[in-house]
C-alpha cells in the first residue's frame, strides 16, 4: 500500500475531523458542505477500507518517534543549525527536557491520533457484514496495537476507551490505565490480528500476520516475559517467509519491502503540505531532517544535520564489519573520496558523522525535497526479530545454543566470527549486537531502559524519572487532576 497516503480522500478526512491535528482553519471552513457521520458511513466494503486507509495514514507521521529515540540514546547527539534549533530536539538530547515540549507533544498527539481512528472503526466493526472483514479489523488491531505499544514505551500507562472513540469529557473521567491493564489490550489486539491474518498481504505496505507476531513477541520481551516472547518469535522464524537480505541495499530504494522486512512504514516522493502541517506530509520528513547540510555532491541530497551518529558509536564497530560504513558516513572521507561539499551546523554538536540508513538519496521527489523524501521507515526488520529471539532464549535460560544460532546468523550477515559464549557473557554480546544492527532506527533508547542500562550509558539520564518521557502539560491541564504527571516531572 505505498500510496495509501494519496488515496486518503475527503470523505475520510470528514469522518476523522474530530480527531485529526494540524489541519488549517481555511480546512475546516471548506467542510461545511458535507455531511458524513457515522451514522451514514460503514456501510459498503469501500467505507471500510477508505476508513483503513485512513488509520494506515498516522503512521507516516511517527517519524517523530524514530529521529527522537536515537536523540535521546547514546548512538546520536541533536545536531541541527544551532544549539536552538528545534529546541525540543536539543532538550531531549541533554535530558533537559520538560512537560512543555513541541516535539513530544508530537509523538503524544500523532499516535494517540492513530489509536482514535482505530477506535473508531472498532466502534462500528459490526455495523455491515462482507466477505473479508475480519482481515480488515485484524489490520485495525494491529495499528492500534502498533500505537499503543509506542505511547506506552515514551509515556508509560495511558487511559483507554475500549472499543469505542474517546469524547470530549472523557479526559476528565476515564483515568490512566494500569501498565498491565495497556499491555493486556496489546496482546488481545495482536493475537486477534495473529489469527485473521496472513503472512502474504494482499498489497505491499499492509500488515501481516508475521508483523502481528513480531511486535506481540517484542511485546513480552519489554514485559520480560522471556518464555511468551521466545514461543512467539520462534513461531514467526519457523513458519514466517523472512530472510536477511543483502545488507548494502538494505536501505536503498531497491531494499524497500524485501525478504527481511517483516513491517514498513509507506512513504511516497510526492508533494504534500509544508513546515505548517508536518504530520500532513507525503514523504519521510525525519530522512530531510537528517540530510547533510547544504551538502554538493553524488548519491545524496541535503538537509537540515540533525540526529548526528558519535564517534563512540562509529567506533564500536570493527573495521572488518560490513554495517560500519553502510550505517553511520564519515563525512570527511566521504568528501576527500568523491569531492562533496557540506557545511556544519551547531558546532558545538557536529561529530563528522551522519546515518547512512535515512540519509535523503537523490531520487525525482517534487515540492520541498526536505519534506517529500520517499524513503521506508524499517519499522520491522527479521534481524530485529533474531536478535529479540535471541535475547528472550538468553535471558529465560531457555536455550543459549539456539540464541547463539540466532545472533550468529546475523553477525555472518555483517562478515563477522561466530560467538561462543553463554550465560551472562552471551546476553552482553546480544546486547552490543542490537546496537550495532540497529543503529539509527530508532531503538536503542528503548532498549538501555527496559534493560536498565540508561543511567550507565546516557549523560544526563536520572534515574527513576527519565526512563518515561514527561505527558504534555496541556493534556494533565485538560484532565483537570485525573491524569498524574509522570515521576519527576
Amino acid at each position: 500500500m505505498k500510496r495509501y497516503n494519496t488515496i486518503f480522500n475527503k470523505m475520510l478526512l470528514l469522518l476523522l475531523l474530530a480527531f485529526s491535528f494540524g489541519c488549517s482553519e481555511d480546512y475546516l471552513e471548506k467542510t461545511e458542505e458535507y455531511n458524513i457521520d457515522s451514522e451514514n458511513y460503514f456501510n459498503s466494503e469501500d467505507d471500510y477500507y477508505n476508513a483503513l486507509i485512513g488509520v494506515y495514514d498516522i503512521l507516516q507521521s511517527t517519524y517523530v518517534n524514530v529521529l527522537l529515540g536515537e536523540i535521546a540514546s547514546d548512538n546520536t547527539v541533536s545536531g541541527g543549525e544551532s544549539a536552538t534549533d528545534v529546541i525540543g530536539f536539543q532538550q531531549v538530547d541533554d535530558m533537559t527536557h520538560t512537560q512543555v515540549n513541541d516535539n513530544l507533544d508530537d509523538v503524544w498527539d500523532w499516535n494517540f491520533a492513530g489509536v482514535q481512528r482505530a477506535n473508531y472503526m472498532l466502534e462500528f466493526e459490526d455495523k455491515t457484514d462482507f466477505e473479508g472483514r475480519d482481515m480488515i479489523i485484524a489490520e485495525v488491531r494491529f495499528l492500534r496495537a502498533y500505537f499503543t505499544f509506542e505511547l506506552l514505551k515514551w509515556f508509560g500507562p495511558i487511559p483507554l476507551s475500549g472499543d469505542e472513540r474517546f469524547v470530549l469529557g472523557d479526559e476528565t473521567s476515564i483515568p490512566r490505565a494500569s501498565t498491565e491493564e495497556v499491555y493486556a489490550q496489546i496482546e488481545s489486539d495482536l493475537q486477534y490480528a495473529i489469527d485473521n491474518l496472513n503472512y502474504t498481504a494482499p498489497q505491499t505496505g499492509r500488515a501481516t500476520k508475521g508483523a502481528a507476531l513480531a511486535l506481540l513477541g517484542k511485546a513480552h520481551l519489554y514485559q520480560e516475559e522471556f518464555d511468551e516472547a521466545a514461543t512467539v518469535l520462534n513461531e514467526l522464524i519457523n513458519n514466517g517467509p523472512y530472510a536477511l537480505a543483502n545488507f548494502e541495499t538494505l536501505f536503498e530504494f531497491e531494499g524497500e519491502n524485501n525478504e527481511e522486512s517483516v513491517f514498513e512504514v509507506q512513504y511516497t516522493g510526492e508533494e504534500g503540505a509544508g513546515f505548517d502541517c508536518l504530520q500532513c506530509s507525503e514523504g519521510n520528513v525525519a530522512v530531510g531532517f537528517q540530510g547533510i547540510r547544504n551538502y554538493s555532491g553524488p548519491v545524496f541530497e541535503a538537509g537540515f544535520g540533525f540526529n548526528l551518529p558519535t564517534q563512540e558509536a562509529y567506533d564500536m564497530f570493527t573495521e572488518n564489519d560490513i554495517r560500519r560504513d553502510l550505517s553511520i558516513l564519515d563525512i570527511e572521507a566521504w568528501a576527500a573520496e568523491t569531492g562533496a561539499t557540506y557545511s556544519i551546523g551547531n558546532v558545538e554538536k557536529h561529530t563528522g558523522y551522519f546515518n547512512r540508513k535515512y540519509l535523503p538519496r537523490e531520487n525525482n521527489n517534487v515540492g520541498d525535497a526536505n519534506l517529500t523524501q520517499p524513503n521506508n521507515y524499517r519499522a520491522i526488520r527479521y534481524a530485529d526479530v533474531l536478535l529479540m529471539a535471541a535475547e528472550a532464549l538468553n535471558r529465560g535460560g531457555i536455550d543459549d545454543s539456539q540464541a547463539r544460532n540466532y545472533l550468529n546468523e546475523v553477525r555472518d550477515r555483517a562478515g563477522l566470527d561466530d560467538v561462543d559464549a553463554s550465560g551472562s557473557e552471551l546476553t552482553e554480546r546480544i546486547y552490543e549486537e542490537r546496537r550495532k544492527e540497529l543503529v539509527g532506527e530508532g531503538h536503542r533508547f528503548f532498549d538501555l531502559v527496559r534493560t536498565g542500562r540508561a543511567a550507565n550509558n546516557i549523560d544526563g539520564f536520572t534515574s527513576g524519572k527519565n526512563e518515561l518521557f514527561p505527558i504534555p502539560l496541556e493534556e494533565i491541564e485538560f484532565s483537570q487532576g485525573n491524569w498524574e504527571q509522570n515521576p519527576g516531572y
